[in-house]
């Protein structure tokens, strides 16, 4: 004989919200079931979470019924069963990680190959400046300097060359006034005579 399941009930003259509320129970925990048989063919991970989202049910309904909970339970320790939709979908995924692990390995061998070409200038350099065979900054800067005062030089002595040339016309042309402007008072001396 099964018990009422609410005080002043008996199995027999049940209401039809009792009854319709054991169908949806039914009908929920048939949901679970599924839900699990579903996840476990797909290889997905089993938990109580993803079972409830599967079977459109709340995680506490799992929870509120123990059989249903030791099933998730159950299922969640068993391994995963491959199924040739996850063999298709994980054969794209490699061939997708495939290419972009292609991709980024090209772009790290020519990353590598500028560094490296950057480390062998700079080690040659330092090498050559260390052989003593290149000149040192320091050298090289009073070359430079050096080099540039020699310019400014050349340009000074050509300047002061043109103002010599130009004094020595000016003096010519300062000669030749005095000679006039004193042969012009000599004429007008000797006239007053």
């Amino acid at each position: 004989m099964t018990e009422p399941l609410h005080p002043g009930t008996t199995g027999d003259d049940e209401s039809p919200l009792i009854r319709a509320r054991r169908r949806d129970t039914a009908r929920r925990r048939l949901q679970v079931h599924n839900a699990i048989a579903q996840l476990r063919a797909e290889g997905s991970h089993v938990t109580v979470s993803s079972v409830a989202r599967a079977a459109r049910v709340h995680r506490s309904f799992i929870h509120r019924h123990p059989d249903l909970h030791a099933a998730v339970l159950a299922a969640a320790e068993q391994p995963a069963q491959p199924s040739p939709t996850n063999s298709a979908t994980s054969m794209a995924t490699l061939r997708a990680d495939l290419l972009n692990t292609r991709a980024q390995n090209t772009r790290l061998h020519d990353r590598i190959r500028s560094l490296e070409t950057r480390l062998s200038e700079t080690l040659g350099e330092a090498v050559f400046r260390g052989s003593g065979l290149g000149a040192p900054d320091d050298i090289r800067s009073l070359q430079q300097s050096l080099s540039e005062a020699h310019h400014q030089t050349l340009e000074l002595r050509r300047q002061l060359e043109e103002r010599t040339d130009e004094l020595a016309a000016a003096r010519a042309a300062n000669r030749e006034l005095m000679t006039q402007l004193n042969a012009t008072s000599t004429t007008s001396s000797t006239r007053r005579r």
